[in-house]
């Protein structure tokens, strides 16, 4: 069974004008490191329909694609992500949720009208996800397309409900990592010798007195992934290059 790739959408042109600072990024790298997963993309775009519509076909285009999509699904002339969600993963048409407008109308009552009520207009066999701070609806589609508020304090919560769904265990990782006083040149012919299911990263950064490289190695394999840290290791041991192991725990 192939592992999904997650992947972050952040709309709101207020995120890319500097007029707010983005909270999502952050949040989902470490909610999903703390279950042995990364994010394969993220992207923070405008809140322009057409671009929205594409970013989401092209993130579904993706094999075994999770998607986060942050922002947008509120009742404003600006908020497209409900109407984009359909156009791009489902008819291209809203529906009324039925339970979607039942909450909306138990929350706010006539106040609802006309414009919150607006919110249970969903693409087609929307799933809704639970809002635990004013319990206005989210929605997902095909239990991998998850479309929450822009607020983190609303859509963290449910991130962290939806993964504790998709990944009910934490994937073991095994990441070995050193950094040595060199280029990172010098490991280039190892690198292309790591297997595709070893994860590797080099880090080079120039100081005052020359260069440092931080290589960091991990599998789910510990065996592979000691062997495969091993080969960097034996450059710098026999080309007698200063190195520190860096305890990662």
């Amino acid at each position: 069974m192939k592992l999904p790739q997650f992947f972050a959408l952040i709309i709101g042109t207020e995120i890319l004008n500097r007029r707010r600072t983005d909270a999502h990024f952050n949040f989902l790298t470490q909610a999903l490191a703390d279950q042995g997963h990364k994010l394969t993309g993220s992207f923070i775009i405008e809140d322009d329909p057409e671009l929205i519509v594409k970013t989401i076909a092209f993130i579904a285009s993706q094999e075994n694609a999770v998607l986060f999509s942050f922002g947008g699904i509120g009742s404003t002339p600006d908020d497209h992500t409900r109407l984009c969600a359909a156009k791009a993963l489902s008819d291209g048409k809203l529906y009324t949720h039925k339970e979607a407008k039942k909450i909306i109308v138990k929350k706010l009552g006539k106040n609802a009208y006309p414009y919150s009520v607006i919110m249970a207009e969903l693409p087609k066999y929307a799933n809704l996800l639970d809002n635990p701070v004013n319990k206005m609806p989210a929605f997902s589609l095909e239990e991998k397309y998850y479309f929450m508020p822009g607020f983190p304090e609303m859509s963290h919560p449910m991130v962290l409900e939806i993964l504790a769904k998709l990944i009910p265990e934490k994937k073991a990782l095994f990441r070995y990592t050193v950094t040595a006083h060199c280029k990172e040149n010098e490991f280039i012919e190892v690198m292309k010798k790591m297997p595709k299911n070893v994860e590797y990263s080099s880090l080079p950064k120039l100081y005052s007195d020359g260069w440092r490289v931080t290589i960091s190695v991990a599998s789910e394999d510990e065996v592979l992934a000691k062997k495969c840290f091993a080969m960097y290791v034996e450059i710098l041991e026999r080309k007698k290059i200063v190195y520190a192991l860096v305890d990662e725990a």
